[in-house]
Protein backbone atom coordinates (compact mmCIF):
# COMPACT_ATOMS: atom_id res chain seq x y z
CA UNK A 1 0.00 0.00 0.00
CA UNK A 2 1.16 3.69 -0.78
CA UNK A 3 3.52 5.00 2.34
CA UNK A 4 1.55 8.50 2.62
CA UNK A 5 -2.05 6.76 3.00
CA UNK A 6 -1.02 3.68 4.44
CA UNK A 7 -1.82 5.11 7.94
CA UNK A 8 -4.99 6.93 6.97
CA UNK A 9 -6.46 4.48 4.97
CA UNK A 10 -6.23 1.86 7.69
CA UNK A 11 -8.22 4.26 10.07
CA UNK A 12 -10.54 4.56 7.77
CA UNK A 13 -11.01 0.98 7.03
CA UNK A 14 -10.97 0.02 10.40
CA UNK A 15 -13.76 2.31 11.26
CA UNK A 16 -15.58 3.93 7.96
CA UNK A 17 -17.26 6.66 9.98
CA UNK A 18 -13.67 8.24 10.76
CA UNK A 19 -11.47 9.30 8.15
CA UNK A 20 -14.05 10.16 5.75
CA UNK A 21 -13.52 13.92 5.59
CA UNK A 22 -10.19 13.29 4.96
CA UNK A 23 -10.15 10.67 2.10
CA UNK A 24 -12.73 13.11 0.47
CA UNK A 25 -9.85 15.90 0.98
CA UNK A 26 -7.48 13.71 -1.54
CA UNK A 27 -7.56 14.73 -5.19
CA UNK A 28 -9.54 11.98 -7.16
CA UNK A 29 -6.59 10.60 -8.70
CA UNK A 30 -4.66 10.52 -5.23
CA UNK A 31 -8.13 8.39 -3.91
CA UNK A 32 -8.14 6.28 -6.99
CA UNK A 33 -4.47 4.88 -6.92
CA UNK A 34 -5.20 4.67 -2.75
CA UNK A 35 -8.05 2.84 -3.16
CA UNK A 36 -7.31 0.04 -5.76
CA UNK A 37 -4.58 -0.81 -3.74
CA UNK A 38 -6.20 -1.01 -0.76
CA UNK A 39 -8.90 -3.61 -2.85
CA UNK A 40 -5.58 -5.52 -4.17
CA UNK A 41 -5.05 -5.94 -0.38
CA UNK A 42 -8.15 -6.67 1.25
CA UNK A 43 -10.68 -7.50 -1.57
CA UNK A 44 -14.05 -7.05 -0.39
CA UNK A 45 -13.05 -6.03 3.10
CA UNK A 46 -13.32 -2.42 1.55
CA UNK A 47 -17.20 -2.59 0.42
CA UNK A 48 -18.37 -0.92 4.04
CA UNK A 49 -15.44 2.19 3.73
CA UNK A 50 -16.53 2.60 -0.05
CA UNK A 51 -20.38 2.37 1.45
CA UNK A 52 -19.28 5.66 3.72
CA UNK A 53 -17.98 7.46 1.70
CA UNK A 54 -20.96 6.87 -1.19
CA UNK A 55 -23.04 8.08 1.45
CA UNK A 56 -21.00 10.64 3.38
CA UNK A 57 -17.97 11.65 0.99
CA UNK A 58 -17.84 14.93 -1.02
CA UNK A 59 -18.53 15.18 -5.16
CA UNK A 60 -15.52 13.44 -6.70
CA UNK A 61 -15.14 11.46 -3.42
CA UNK A 62 -18.39 9.86 -4.02
CA UNK A 63 -17.80 9.12 -7.70
CA UNK A 64 -14.54 7.30 -7.61
CA UNK A 65 -15.90 5.18 -5.17
CA UNK A 66 -18.48 4.20 -7.10
CA UNK A 67 -16.06 3.22 -9.66
CA UNK A 68 -14.23 1.23 -7.51
CA UNK A 69 -17.72 -0.45 -6.68
CA UNK A 70 -18.29 -1.30 -10.03
CA UNK A 71 -14.81 -2.73 -10.64
CA UNK A 72 -15.14 -4.75 -7.55
CA UNK A 73 -18.73 -6.34 -8.95
CA UNK A 74 -16.89 -6.82 -12.53
CA UNK A 75 -14.36 -8.85 -10.58
CA UNK A 76 -17.00 -11.17 -9.49
CA UNK A 77 -16.85 -9.68 -5.97
CA UNK A 78 -20.44 -9.91 -4.39
CA UNK A 79 -21.72 -6.15 -4.26
CA UNK A 80 -25.13 -4.84 -2.51
CA UNK A 81 -27.06 -2.78 -4.97
CA UNK A 82 -27.00 0.58 -3.35
CA UNK A 83 -29.74 1.81 -1.24
CA UNK A 84 -31.95 4.30 -2.78
CA UNK A 85 -31.38 7.77 -1.12
CA UNK A 86 -34.30 9.56 0.68
CA UNK A 87 -34.98 12.76 1.04
CA UNK A 88 -33.13 13.46 4.32
CA UNK A 89 -29.43 11.69 5.18
CA UNK A 90 -27.76 11.19 7.88
CA UNK A 91 -26.71 15.21 7.44
CA UNK A 92 -29.77 17.42 7.28
CA UNK A 93 -30.71 18.90 4.43
CA UNK A 94 -30.05 22.43 3.66
CA UNK A 95 -32.65 25.51 1.89
CA UNK A 96 -30.77 26.98 -0.37
CA UNK A 97 -33.21 29.34 -2.57
CA UNK A 98 -37.26 29.84 -2.00
CA UNK A 99 -39.81 31.64 -3.91
CA UNK A 100 -43.31 32.07 -3.53
CA UNK A 101 -46.83 33.28 -5.45
CA UNK A 102 -49.02 36.07 -4.57
CA UNK A 103 -52.42 34.73 -2.95
CA UNK A 104 -55.22 34.40 -4.82
CA UNK A 105 -58.79 34.93 -4.12
CA UNK A 106 -59.14 31.72 -2.18
CA UNK A 107 -55.75 32.53 -0.02
CA UNK A 108 -54.07 30.04 -2.10
CA UNK A 109 -50.72 30.48 -3.32
CA UNK A 110 -47.59 28.45 -4.44
CA UNK A 111 -43.87 27.89 -2.99
CA UNK A 112 -40.65 26.52 -4.06
CA UNK A 113 -37.92 25.65 -1.92
CA UNK A 114 -34.78 24.66 -3.03
CA UNK A 115 -32.32 22.07 -0.78
CA UNK A 116 -28.87 21.06 -0.86
CA UNK A 117 -28.94 17.68 -0.11
CA UNK A 118 -26.60 15.70 2.45
CA UNK A 119 -24.77 14.37 -0.55
CA UNK A 120 -24.55 18.21 -2.22
CA UNK A 121 -27.21 17.35 -4.92
CA UNK A 122 -30.49 19.83 -5.30
CA UNK A 123 -33.91 18.89 -4.04
CA UNK A 124 -36.49 20.70 -5.15
CA UNK A 125 -40.09 20.82 -3.26
CA UNK A 126 -42.98 22.04 -4.65
CA UNK A 127 -46.10 23.12 -2.41
CA UNK A 128 -49.70 24.70 -2.88
CA UNK A 129 -50.24 25.99 0.81
CA UNK A 130 -53.64 27.52 1.68
CA UNK A 131 -54.30 29.77 4.75
CA UNK A 132 -57.63 27.60 5.43
CA UNK A 133 -57.22 23.99 4.52
CA UNK A 134 -53.44 23.90 5.11
CA UNK A 135 -51.05 22.26 2.57
CA UNK A 136 -53.09 21.16 -0.69
CA UNK A 137 -50.66 19.89 -2.78
CA UNK A 138 -47.11 18.70 -2.49
CA UNK A 139 -44.47 17.14 -4.82
CA UNK A 140 -40.26 17.15 -6.18
CA UNK A 141 -37.49 15.32 -6.14
CA UNK A 142 -34.02 15.27 -6.92
CA UNK A 143 -32.88 18.07 -9.58
CA UNK A 144 -30.18 19.02 -11.70
CA UNK A 145 -29.42 22.77 -11.52
CA UNK A 146 -29.67 22.56 -15.78
CA UNK A 147 -33.28 21.57 -15.46
CA UNK A 148 -34.02 23.50 -12.17
CA UNK A 149 -33.29 26.73 -14.15
CA UNK A 150 -35.38 25.20 -17.26
CA UNK A 151 -38.16 24.59 -14.46
CA UNK A 152 -38.34 28.00 -12.89
CA UNK A 153 -38.26 29.87 -16.38
CA UNK A 154 -40.86 28.16 -17.84
CA UNK A 155 -42.54 29.07 -14.39
CA UNK A 156 -42.33 33.25 -14.44
CA UNK A 157 -43.44 32.52 -17.90
CA UNK A 158 -46.69 31.02 -17.27
CA UNK A 159 -47.30 32.22 -13.48
CA UNK A 160 -50.55 34.70 -13.25
CA UNK A 161 -49.49 35.46 -10.03
CA UNK A 162 -46.54 37.14 -8.99
CA UNK A 163 -43.81 34.97 -8.33
CA UNK A 164 -40.56 36.54 -5.70
CA UNK A 165 -37.86 34.96 -4.46
CA UNK A 166 -37.91 35.63 -0.46
CA UNK A 167 -35.57 34.09 2.42
CA UNK A 168 -35.27 30.14 2.65
CA UNK A 169 -36.36 30.86 6.33
CA UNK A 170 -39.67 33.04 5.27
CA UNK A 171 -40.88 30.47 3.32
CA UNK A 172 -40.65 27.41 5.27
CA UNK A 173 -42.14 29.47 7.66
CA UNK A 174 -45.42 29.71 5.90
CA UNK A 175 -45.70 26.54 5.16
CA UNK A 176 -45.11 25.68 8.76
CA UNK A 177 -47.81 27.89 9.75
CA UNK A 178 -50.03 25.72 6.66
CA UNK A 179 -48.97 22.32 8.31
CA UNK A 180 -50.42 23.39 11.71
CA UNK A 181 -53.66 24.60 10.05
CA UNK A 182 -54.04 20.61 9.51
CA UNK A 183 -53.27 20.22 13.16
CA UNK A 184 -55.99 22.51 14.23
CA UNK A 185 -58.41 21.29 11.94
CA UNK A 186 -57.92 17.59 12.47
CA UNK A 187 -56.92 17.15 9.19
CA UNK A 188 -53.64 15.79 7.76
CA UNK A 189 -51.65 16.99 4.63
CA UNK A 190 -51.46 14.98 1.28
CA UNK A 191 -49.20 12.08 1.97
CA UNK A 192 -46.70 13.21 -0.75
CA UNK A 193 -46.16 15.81 1.91
CA UNK A 194 -44.73 13.03 4.12
CA UNK A 195 -40.86 12.81 2.98
CA UNK A 196 -40.34 16.85 3.25
CA UNK A 197 -42.11 17.33 6.70
CA UNK A 198 -38.81 17.13 8.62
CA UNK A 199 -37.35 19.60 6.60
CA UNK A 200 -40.38 22.12 7.57
CA UNK A 201 -40.15 22.82 11.80
CA UNK A 202 -40.87 26.56 11.83
CA UNK A 203 -37.57 28.40 11.79
CA UNK A 204 -37.34 29.93 16.08
CA UNK A 205 -38.50 33.82 16.12
CA UNK A 206 -40.41 33.63 12.90
CA UNK A 207 -44.08 35.28 13.44
CA UNK A 208 -46.83 33.41 12.25
CA UNK A 209 -49.05 34.30 9.21
CA UNK A 210 -51.38 36.29 10.89
CA UNK A 211 -49.29 38.02 13.18
CA UNK A 212 -47.39 39.90 10.75
CA UNK A 213 -49.93 42.88 10.39
CA UNK A 214 -48.25 46.34 12.62
CA UNK A 215 -50.78 47.85 15.04
CA UNK A 216 -50.14 50.95 13.42
CA UNK A 217 -51.93 52.07 10.14
CA UNK A 218 -52.25 55.10 8.21
CA UNK A 219 -56.38 56.14 8.09
CA UNK A 220 -55.56 58.10 5.05
CA UNK A 221 -54.13 55.11 2.85
CA UNK A 222 -56.51 52.81 4.79
CA UNK A 223 -59.37 55.15 2.94
CA UNK A 224 -58.35 54.65 -0.32
CA UNK A 225 -57.68 51.03 0.01
CA UNK A 226 -60.18 50.06 -2.28
CA UNK A 227 -58.02 51.33 -4.93
CA UNK A 228 -55.98 47.54 -4.84
CA UNK A 229 -58.92 46.30 -6.72
CA UNK A 230 -58.08 47.78 -9.34
CA UNK A 231 -54.86 45.88 -9.59
CA UNK A 232 -54.80 42.83 -12.03
CA UNK A 233 -53.17 40.32 -8.91
CA UNK A 234 -56.64 40.99 -7.01
CA UNK A 235 -58.60 40.78 -9.68
CA UNK A 236 -60.29 37.66 -8.23
CA UNK A 237 -60.64 39.06 -4.52
CA UNK A 238 -63.71 38.65 -3.24
CA UNK A 239 -66.24 36.98 -0.82
CA UNK A 240 -67.11 33.25 -1.44
CA UNK A 241 -70.66 34.44 -4.22
CA UNK A 242 -72.11 30.91 -2.92
CA UNK A 243 -72.05 32.76 0.64
CA UNK A 244 -74.02 36.30 -0.40
CA UNK A 245 -75.93 34.46 -2.63
CA UNK A 246 -79.42 35.46 -1.20
CA UNK A 247 -78.22 38.94 -0.58
CA UNK A 248 -77.03 39.46 -4.59
CA UNK A 249 -80.94 38.88 -5.35
CA UNK A 250 -81.93 41.25 -2.89
CA UNK A 251 -79.53 43.46 -4.78
CA UNK A 252 -80.74 42.66 -7.88
CA UNK A 253 -84.24 43.30 -7.06
CA UNK A 254 -83.56 46.20 -5.65
CA UNK A 255 -82.50 47.47 -9.37
CA UNK A 256 -85.33 45.98 -10.52
CA UNK A 257 -87.40 47.92 -8.56
CA UNK A 258 -90.22 50.00 -10.11
CA UNK A 259 -90.44 52.19 -7.60
CA UNK A 260 -89.52 55.32 -8.83
CA UNK A 261 -86.35 56.12 -6.01
CA UNK A 262 -83.98 58.87 -6.34
CA UNK A 263 -80.50 58.25 -7.25
CA UNK A 264 -79.84 58.72 -3.81
CA UNK A 265 -82.35 56.63 -2.06
CA UNK A 266 -81.47 53.97 -4.36
CA UNK A 267 -77.37 53.95 -3.11
CA UNK A 268 -78.42 53.59 0.06
CA UNK A 269 -80.56 50.14 -0.32
CA UNK A 270 -77.86 49.22 -1.95
CA UNK A 271 -75.28 50.52 0.34
CA UNK A 272 -77.24 49.11 3.22
CA UNK A 273 -77.46 44.91 1.48
CA UNK A 274 -73.01 45.52 1.79
CA UNK A 275 -73.45 46.68 5.18
CA UNK A 276 -75.43 43.39 6.42
CA UNK A 277 -73.06 41.46 4.24
CA UNK A 278 -69.57 42.84 5.20
CA UNK A 279 -71.31 42.71 9.40
CA UNK A 280 -72.24 39.08 8.65
CA UNK A 281 -69.43 37.72 6.81
CA UNK A 282 -66.55 39.53 8.37
CA UNK A 283 -65.84 37.54 11.99
CA UNK A 284 -62.83 38.26 13.57
CA UNK A 285 -61.31 35.27 12.22
CA UNK A 286 -62.65 36.36 8.80
CA UNK A 287 -60.50 39.86 9.26
CA UNK A 288 -56.85 38.50 10.83
CA UNK A 289 -57.67 36.07 7.58
CA UNK A 290 -57.87 39.04 5.24
CA UNK A 291 -54.99 41.13 7.11
CA UNK A 292 -52.73 38.34 6.79
CA UNK A 293 -53.38 38.00 2.75
CA UNK A 294 -52.86 41.57 2.45
CA UNK A 295 -49.81 41.87 5.17
CA UNK A 296 -48.48 39.11 2.16
CA UNK A 297 -49.91 40.92 -0.45
CA UNK A 298 -47.82 44.24 0.64
CA UNK A 299 -44.61 42.21 1.01
CA UNK A 300 -44.85 40.50 -2.82
CA UNK A 301 -46.01 44.46 -3.98
CA UNK A 302 -42.66 46.03 -2.04
CA UNK A 303 -40.19 43.09 -3.98
CA UNK A 304 -42.25 43.75 -7.53
CA UNK A 305 -40.91 47.70 -6.70
CA UNK A 306 -44.34 48.89 -6.14
CA UNK A 307 -44.09 50.91 -3.30
CA UNK A 308 -47.41 52.28 -3.09
CA UNK A 309 -49.65 49.11 -3.31
CA UNK A 310 -47.42 47.66 -0.80
CA UNK A 311 -48.47 51.19 1.64
CA UNK A 312 -52.11 50.64 0.98
CA UNK A 313 -52.19 47.30 1.34
CA UNK A 314 -50.28 47.19 4.40
CA UNK A 315 -53.03 49.94 5.81
CA UNK A 316 -55.81 48.12 4.76
CA UNK A 317 -54.11 45.05 6.74
CA UNK A 318 -53.74 47.31 9.85
CA UNK A 319 -57.20 48.56 9.46
CA UNK A 320 -58.89 44.80 9.45
CA UNK A 321 -56.13 44.07 12.09
CA UNK A 322 -58.06 46.78 14.21
CA UNK A 323 -60.50 45.58 16.43
CA UNK A 324 -61.52 48.59 17.46
CA UNK A 325 -63.05 49.51 13.65
CA UNK A 326 -66.44 48.28 12.97
CA UNK A 327 -66.23 46.17 10.05
CA UNK A 328 -68.85 48.35 8.03
CA UNK A 329 -66.40 50.96 8.11
CA UNK A 330 -63.66 49.26 6.65
CA UNK A 331 -63.38 50.59 2.83
CA UNK A 332 -61.28 47.11 1.58
CA UNK A 333 -63.92 44.65 3.61
CA UNK A 334 -66.78 47.04 1.75
CA UNK A 335 -65.06 46.42 -1.79
CA UNK A 336 -64.69 42.66 -1.02
CA UNK A 337 -68.38 42.06 -0.34
CA UNK A 338 -69.87 44.43 -3.09
CA UNK A 339 -67.48 42.59 -5.69
CA UNK A 340 -69.38 39.28 -4.31
CA UNK A 341 -72.73 40.78 -4.93
CA UNK A 342 -72.07 41.64 -8.26
CA UNK A 343 -70.43 38.10 -8.90
CA UNK A 344 -73.24 36.38 -7.06
CA UNK A 345 -75.67 38.60 -9.27
CA UNK A 346 -74.14 36.88 -12.36
CA UNK A 347 -74.55 33.74 -11.06
CA UNK A 348 -78.22 34.23 -9.90
CA UNK A 349 -79.24 35.49 -13.66
CA UNK A 350 -77.14 32.24 -15.09
CA UNK A 351 -74.41 34.83 -16.55
CA UNK A 352 -71.78 32.58 -15.30
CA UNK A 353 -71.45 29.06 -12.76
CA UNK A 354 -70.84 29.40 -9.22
CA UNK A 355 -67.96 27.11 -9.69
CA UNK A 356 -66.29 29.07 -12.11
CA UNK A 357 -66.23 31.91 -9.41
CA UNK A 358 -66.09 29.40 -6.04
CA UNK A 359 -63.23 30.99 -3.62
CA UNK A 360 -63.45 27.59 -2.11
CA UNK A 361 -59.97 25.98 -1.88
CA UNK A 362 -59.57 23.16 -4.61
CA UNK A 363 -60.24 20.28 -2.85
CA UNK A 364 -57.43 17.98 -3.52
CA UNK A 365 -57.95 13.94 -4.29
CA UNK A 366 -58.14 11.78 -1.22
Amino acid sequence: MTAPYRALLDAALADPATGIEQLSALSPGELDAALRELVRDRGEAVLPLLTALLERGHGEARRVARRVRYRLSQAGVPVPAPVGRPVLGRRPARPRRAWMSGLDGSGSRAAWILFESAWGGLLLCSVIINDVEGILEAAGGEITKKRFEAELGKLRASQKLPWVELPPAYVIGRVADARATHAARGTSPPPEFARWEPLFAPPAGLAPADAQPGPAWDPVLAERSAQLFDLPELAGWFLDPERVQSDAVQLGEARASRLVLSDQLKAEREAAIVTQVVEREFTDEARRRWAGRLAEMALIFELTGRPDAAALARAAAGQLADAGRPAAQIPFARGLARRALEVGAEVAAGRISASEVSRQPRERER
